[in-house]
């Protein structure tokens, strides 16, 4: 596990909200729900890149290449994301996922760990922006001991190696730690974006 606080400056962190927004524009944000019991969680989603991440009573956790209400295929993920990947990741091939998880100031994100994809030898690799989020990282077990630490904006997270299945969550969100949002997107408090390999190269 990597944590790259201010990776990202502020006016790197604007340009790359502005590229974000677009991407909402053109697939708008949408509610996933549990895939047992349907019921929403408690932050709005998108994607960019060849897939995007879902998740409904019906199908299930999953990726697949068109947006789940618009039926469009998903935008492309912008150029500051894959020279992230490139710089980060130490991995033989582009991310295909970036999953876009919107939170208002009350949000949450109980403790899971990513094990959709095919190769986990690729890192998870996020980035944060707006206010600060308590992030949460325990062990390959569940009940392992955990730890939380803050994600500010502009922080990148890299989950490789022996973290790449650890479970991890989002506690809370402090709410007014950051002003990147402000007017642009007021609705919402932070964003974090995921970038994720898929498939096997």
């Amino acid at each position: 596990m990597r944590h790259l606080t201010e990776y990202y400056d502020r006016q790197a962190q604007e340009l790359l909200l502005a590229e974000i927004l677009k991407v909402i524009e053109s697939a708008p944000l949408f509610t996933p729900t549990m895939p047992r019991t349907g019921k929403p969680f408690s932050v709005r989603m998108s994607n960019c890149g060849p897939l995007g991440w879902v998740s409904d009573k019906a199908g299930g956790y999953r990726y697949q290449e068109t947006h789940p209400e618009t039926g469009k295929p998903w935008p492309d993920m912008p150029q500051m994301l894959l020279f992230l990947w490139d710089d980060v990741s130490a991995y033989r091939a582009p991310p295909e996922a970036c999953l876009i998880n919107v939170y208002d100031a009350h949000a949450k994100m109980g403790l899971h760990r990513d094990e959709d994809e095919d190769d986990f030898s690729a890192p998870v690799i996020s980035v944060s922006l707006g206010d600060t989020a308590c992030f949460r990282i325990g062990g390959l077990a569940r009940k392992d001991p955990t730890r939380s630490f803050d994600l500010g904006s502009g922080d990148v997270l890299v989950l490789g190696g022996d973290t790449r299945l650890a479970f991890h969550g989002v506690d809370r969100i402090k709410a007014g730690t950051s002003e990147l949002l402000g007017r642009t997107f007021p609705e919402a408090a932070r964003f974090n974006l995921t970038l994720r390999r898929v498939t096997s190269p």
